[in-house]
């Protein structure tokens, strides 16, 4: 049983909805690190990062803006000089979105490849842990395809000692909701992030 009003981290309120029948659905309106966003917990759709900052050019991987939150991209910028000085470039294709765009960018799979596809690969506003501005999708500089290349056995390795954890994975699909993402890295803090690598365990189950 959720009740109406619950406290996280450092004594953040959230409240829940009822959504799709008896599925109850909690919406957050203030977080810390360790804010859990899934499919059975939302962030209210006016939440808006407070310090968000732009991740440097040299960084991006796309021919557009980044932004993220200021701790998480002092956490990137260690871990890609760390990954620098073993010969990987480590790159960001994506950031912070907010509820409107993670809104136009479901609708926009959904008209390209129905509700079966969006359901297992794209989190619906309000869902998804971009707007949160503490989740990057990391690339390769040099491959396209992040999986296949050192850089991402590079962060399967050493990623948890500068506070990221790879959110999906392919053996995590039934706790998480979500198919595998090589790209989709969240920052949870070098503790937690410790603690999840050791153990071998999702962020959902921590």
């Amino acid at each position: 049983i959720i009740p109406s009003i619950m406290r996280i981290g450092g004594g953040k309120k959230i409240r829940h909805s009822q959504t799709n029948g008896n599925q109850k659905t909690i919406v957050i309106d203030e977080f810390d690190d360790y804010v859990l966003v899934n499919k059975h917990r939302q962030l209210s759709s006016e939440y808006v990062p407070d310090d968000l900052v732009t991740i440097d050019d040299e960084y991006v991987k796309v021919d557009e803006e980044i932004e993220i939150e200021r701790n998480v991209a002092k956490a990137f910028y260690d871990m890609a000089e760390a990954a620098s000085k073993d010969g990987m470039e480590l790159m960001v294709s994506s950031g912070y979105r907010s509820y409107k765009d993670q809104e136009e960018i479901t609708n926009t799979y959904l008209e390209l490849y129905g509700q079966k596809y969006v359901d297992n690969y794209v989190a619906k506003p309000g869902f998804s842990e971009h707007q949160t501005a503490m989740s990057l999708d990391i690339a390769s500089k040099s491959t396209a395809t992040f999986v296949n290349s050192e850089e991402y056995a590079w962060m399967m390795d050493n990623a948890y000692k500068y506070g990221f954890i790879q959110r999906y994975q392919s053996d995590t699909e039934d706790v998480t909701g979500f198919t595998e993402e090589a790209w989709h890295w969240r920052y949870v803090g070098v503790e937690a992030a410790t603690y999840l690598h050791e153990h071998d365990i999702t962020f959902d189950e921590y």
